[in-house]
């Protein structure tokens, strides 16, 4: 025997009944169903409060409010019912609105709504949908019969949060349930007291119901029908991947619900678990799903943690003192002080020092619970022996649940290691003895980061999901938000959160699907302003974040500093910020460090080449550095191995530049900045404090060339230099050698020389635009360590800038 419960979402629209109808027929098929709980239509309760409330205020517009709730229904009884049985049905329905609009005229009349008419006014939500939903099944041919639950369910008179009598009510269904086999359709949420008034049963009153009549009848399962699969191991607005949980038990369930899950109720449970009925979740609008199964025991699985909930905001209040330690009685006084006065704890947590007792409340019992404490210990302040209530505010409470927990070691390290090495501070913890919850007090703003990475933790150990922000999709960024579309997401999903260029932003929590980035970013109207989407990105931090630079702009270097403060690993193919002074590049290095966060920048040298990550190996691994060696300019390696006797010098930069090989300004590779902008930021790898005025660099072009207004001036003026770099090349092909623009350091000298090279030299026989970079260490002090490749191009940059975000995760 089942008994089926159907949410106001799952029958908020005629077309949402036909297929609660079908499910309530293909369950009559497959076993014994005895009852069916509704609740009011989707959105009926919502408009009986506010209607009755304006209509209190003395507000006449109530009256359109309840005309369109009468023509909801009534439309609703021409979609469900056939002509023949239509009229008896709507005469109940008008004049169950007309008693419904007497009531409310008379709240109008003495401008009041008490608690006893409140629950009165929105019993007629439940009681129209159970009697509508009922004749819908007897005109198509199933036995069901209208059941209004205030003939059955006894409570006391607590309007608005009636306690049902158990004993009365269990006897009164079964008494009912006795004669006859037709399917009741129960009106969830409501009841009446002994002198027949009717009363409400809170919060998920319907499920309340359901469960109710399920103990009673002792039946076999309960289901609780809904619009999700089920109850999810987190919120899926915080975790998108988050999924169903095939089982649980009632303790997992009460602890789950307790700290934010919203399926389910905890009242809901307590009289299926005193009888040991399953309840289990499923989903309208997924009949097929099998959901969730909460039980009172079930088969011994290896899942450790079954879920993880939350309570978005709570205050933390901390009572401490001298006074408090080896003295009797004071936790007594403060709980029943609080209780006293209808303070609910949320939370309690005290060290065994005595020395303070800590615990949480809702945010707007704050004020009320330390004006409580600090009248009960008024004269233990006054001599200072208790101190000052402290309140903290914008604080979550995460709760880590799961049966396996108990007796299983290291739960508690991998929660607070995960939350440690990303900067997650904890200010509270609790633990009861049951070892099934795990409860943590962060700041509200690391709420939806620590979930997500606790969720990739316990549910996803291999798998991460990492959110990027990518500023500057020019040449480099396009390339990269492609290569990232066409990432395999088996081990880490990569979500764009956010995009700008120099003209627009768009931001998007949900994420930017990566094929339509380009449109959304081209039809936002959202102007640029890059403190706005800093701002944006570090308030709505989740998980594992990046922000990518793919600009050459000192604007959005400047915003390092406050992106990693933030939280937010940095990863960039702009050097600008590695190569102001060393205290800076010093600052950004402590500031990642701090912060538990990435600052990666491979692509500053080499494009795609692992130069720096080989470097820093090489430290980190103990060898010494004697000497450095190398191309590092992409576009002058290309210039030098493509120059010959038909392709001018200029002619030769024109051609790096349509390949993309050149800085935006092709000045920077010539004057040798760029180049020494590399060795600078190799050297700093080593601990040195170098600054760019200490390297020696050659010019490669005159200054009267290079101080053009403008790139095509600068290249039009290249072209009288054209003569004398033919005479270079000449020079050097008749000595057998090749041009080469070499970046060297070594004895705390660093510079940048034009050289011709002979063939035993392992940079002569470089070719295109690649880069080579020799390490000579204390290892490899004969033979030294060589990388070779590629050194510009959008695409092998754009694959290291990719390398370099998701090394962000394994950091």
């Amino acid at each position: 025997m089942k008994v089926l419960k159907f949410g106001g979402s799952s029958i908020k629209t005629p077309e949402r009944i036909r297929n609660v109808l079908q499910i309530i027929r293909t369950s009559l098929d497959e076993t014994d169903a005895r009852a069916v709980v509704v609740s009011a239509f989707g959105g009926v309760t919502d408009q009986l409060i506010n209607l009755s409330t304006e209509a209190a205020k003395g507000n006449s517009a109530y009256t359109v409010q309840l005309e369109e709730l009468s023509q909801r229904h009534r439309a609703c009884v021409r979609e469900l019912i056939p002509t023949a049985h239509r009229e008896e049905v709507l005469n109940t329905v008008n004049r169950w609105m007309q008693e419904l609009e007497d009531i409310v005229q008379g709240v109008y009349l003495v401008r009041e709504v008490t608690s006893r008419t409140r629950d009165l006014v929105l019993s007629f939500g439940e009681r129209l949908s159970a009697f509508i939903i009922s004749k819908s099944l007897s005109a198509s041919g199933t036995e069901a019969e209208y059941l209004d639950a205030r003939e059955v369910i006894i409570t006391d008179s607590r309007f608005g949060l009636a306690q049902v009598d158990l004993k009365t009510s269990y006897l009164n269904i079964r008494e009912r349930f006795k004669n006859g086999s037709a399917l009741r359709i129960v009106t969830g949420f409501i009841g009446s007291t002994r002198e027949g008034e009717t009363t409400t049963l809170g919060r998920s009153g319907s499920d309340y119901t359901a469960s109710l009549v399920g103990a009673a009848l002792e039946v076999d399962e309960i289901e609780i029908w809904t619009d999700v699969d089920g109850v999810l191991t987190a919120d899926p607005r915080i975790v998108s991947d988050a999924f169903p949980i095939e089982s649980m038990t009632y303790e997992e369930a009460m602890e789950m619900s307790h700290f934010g899950a919203k399926v389910i109720f905890p009242p809901t449970l307590q009289p299926a678990m005193k009888k040991k009925i399953p309840i289990r979740i499923r989903n309208t609008f997924h009949p097929d799903s099998p959901g969730t199964l909460i039980a009172h025991q079930l088969a011994k699985t290896n899942r450790a943690v079954t879920g993880i909930s939350s309570i978005e905001q709570i205050a933390f209040l901390r009572v401490q003192g001298s006074g408090m330690i080896g003295v009797a009685g004071i936790s007594g006084r403060l709980f029943q002080a609080l209780a006293q006065n209808d303070i609910n704890i949320i939370l309690i947590t005290q060290g065994s020092s005595e020395h303070s007792i800590c615990f949480a409340v809702e945010p707007h019992a704050a004020a009320k619970a330390r004006e409580v404490i600090e009248e009960e210990f008024e004269l233990e302040m006054k001599t200072g022996v208790i101190d000052k209530v402290l309140v903290e505010t914008d604080l979550s409470i995460l709760a880590v649940v799961g049966e396996n927990m108990r007796h299983t070691p290291g739960i508690a390290g991998k929660v607070f290691n995960c939350l440690g090495k990303h900067g997650v501070n904890v200010i509270a913890i609790a633990q009861g003895s049951s070892e099934r919850n795990i409860s943590i007090i962060v700041a509200k703003k690391d709420e939806s980061r620590a979930i997500q990475l606790l969720h990739d933790t316990f549910f996803r150990p291999g798998k991460k999901t990492l959110y990027v922000y990518v500023v500057g999709p020019g040449l480099v960024g396009r390339e990269l938000l492609s290569q990232m579309e066409a990432l395999p997401g088996d081990r880490i999903t990569l979500v764009l959160r956010g995009v700008a260029n120099s003209k627009k932003m768009v931001l998007d929590p949900n994420g930017i699907p990566f094929t339509e980035w380009q449109d959304r970013l081209r039809n936002s109207p959202a102007v640029m302003d890059l403190r706005t989407f800093v701002k944006e990105m570090i308030s709505g931090k989740d998980g594992y974040t990046v922000f990518v630079d793919c600009t050459a702009s000192d604007a959005v270097a400047a915003q390092y500093p406050r992106v990693l403060s933030g939280g937010i690993s940095v990863v960039t193919p702009n050097k600008i910020a590695n190569t102001q002074s060393w205290d800076s590049f010093r600052k950004l290095q402590t500031l990642a460090g701090n912060n538990s966060v990435s600052f990666l920048y491979e692509t500053n040298v080499g494009a795609g080449l692992p130069i720096i990550r080989t470097l820093r190996n090489l430290v980190e691994c103990g060898d010494e550095i004697l000497r450095i060696e190398a191309i590092l300019s992409g576009t002058l390696s290309y210039v030098f191995n493509t120059i010959d006797a038909s392709t001018s010098f200029s002619k030769v930069i024109r051609m790096a530049m349509e390949k993309g090989y050149t800085e935006p300004d092709p000045r920077d590779d010539l004057s040798g900045q760029d180049a020494a902008r590399k060795i600078l930021i190799l050297v700093r790898e080593l601990g040195i404090p170098l600054e760019m005025e200490d390297i020696a660099v050659e010019k490669l072009v005159p200054d009267e060339v290079a101080d053009a207004a403008s790139v095509e001036d600068f290249l039009a003026k290249l072209e009288t230099t054209d003569a004398d770099w033919e005479a270079k090349r000449l020079k050097a092909e008749k000595e057998g050698k090749a041009l080469r623009y070499l970046a060297k350091y070594e004895n705390g000298v660093a510079a940048l020389t034009l050289e011709a090279v002979d063939n035993r030299h392992p940079f002569y026989s470089l070719t295109d635009n690649e880069n080579i970079v020799a390490f000579t260490t204390a290892r490899y002090r004969e033979h030294p360590l060589v990388i070779r490749g590629p050194g510009a191009g959008a695409s092998v940059t754009a694959a290291g800038v990719l390398a370099d975000i998701l090394q962000t995760i394994n950091r």
